[in-house]
């Protein structure tokens, strides 16, 4: 899910400590790394990459000056995606990898460049603890979450090109169903940028379901500025790739998050043989 949008001082944190010169240090030692990993050694030919896995925020960064629910809401991480990936991985024993921190934080599937890398509302909410951000708070996100998540993702994807080992990458995403008052109708869609090449099968496959609805690049698409991990990830790499966008309603609970999990690594099978079939 994209929330398309620098920080009022979070109230809770001492001044001093973030005077002119000072490093400014956002992660303490005890607290989660940003990266989570699971099934690096996996066999299969697909790398699940979840880019707003968590709703996490640093302790530094108190609540960001929201309310505890918005910090439940998908304006903080893609409710469902992470806990659908954990299971399409398994399923298909492949490498997961996935942030543990809110992307209200920084945004992991934003370039740091863009004004939305950290954004300062989220869908209509203004988020308080974004605005008139410090160069080093803004540095401190970069180099204590976005970085990590992309160096190890990227350190995965070269490790297995050594090894001369096939990688699909699949970005895991959900999207909400009621967006500024509009209710989506879509269940789920299917998101790529110049290479269409695996996600028109993927769409494909999913579209045979005669009871779901699949966007084709809507209600989002992929592109440079509005996206990082497939871009820099898989097109630059020449990888066959797909962001999957999962309606949050439909995998809110456990029932829905294994029913989503079981089509979707069914769908992943089938376009990977479809796939690896027509190039040989």
């Amino acid at each position: 899910m994209r929330v398309r949008s620098a920080v009022a001082m979070p109230k809770s944190t001492d001044a001093s400590s973030m005077s002119p010169g000072t490093a400014f240090r956002l992660l303490a030692a005890d607290e989660p790394p940003p990266v989570l990993e699971a099934g690096r050694q996996g066999q299969s030919n697909f790398v699940i990459a979840v880019d707003h896995a968590g709703a996490r925020i640093p302790r530094r960064l108190g609540d960001l000056g929201l309310p505890p629910t918005e910090l439940q809401r998908h304006i903080a991480w893609d409710i469902g995606a992470l806990a659908v990936a954990r299971q399409v991985a398994a399923a298909l024993d492949a490498p997961l990898v996935a942030q543990n921190y809110s992307r209200l934080v920084i945004d992991c599937n934003r370039d740091p460049k863009v004004a939305t890398s950290i954004p300062t509302v989220g869908e209509s909410i203004e988020i308080p603890g974004n605005i008139g951000l410090g160069e080093d708070e803004v540095l401190a996100r970069r180099a204590e979450i976005f970085d990590p998540y992309h160096n190890h993702l990227r350190a995965l994807l070269d490790e297995r090109l050594a090894a001369g080992r096939p990688t699909i990458l699949v970005a895991q995403h959900s999207m909400t169903d009621i967006f500024k008052g509009v209710r989506r109708e879509m269940h789920a869609a299917v998101l790529y940028n110049r290479d269409r090449r695996f996600a028109g099968l993927t769409l494909d496959l999913l579209r045979r379901e005669a009871d779901l609805v699949i966007g084709d690049n809507e209600p989002y698409f992929v592109s440079d500025d509005s996206d990082y991990t497939i871009p820099r990830h898989g097109e630059a790499r020449g990888l066959p790739h797909v962001e999957i966008e999962i309606r949050q309603d439909l995998v809110s609970d456990a029932a829905g998050q294994a029913q989503w999990a079981r089509r979707i690594a069914r769908v992943l099978r089938e376009a990977e043989r479809a796939f690896f079939g027509a190039f040989r």
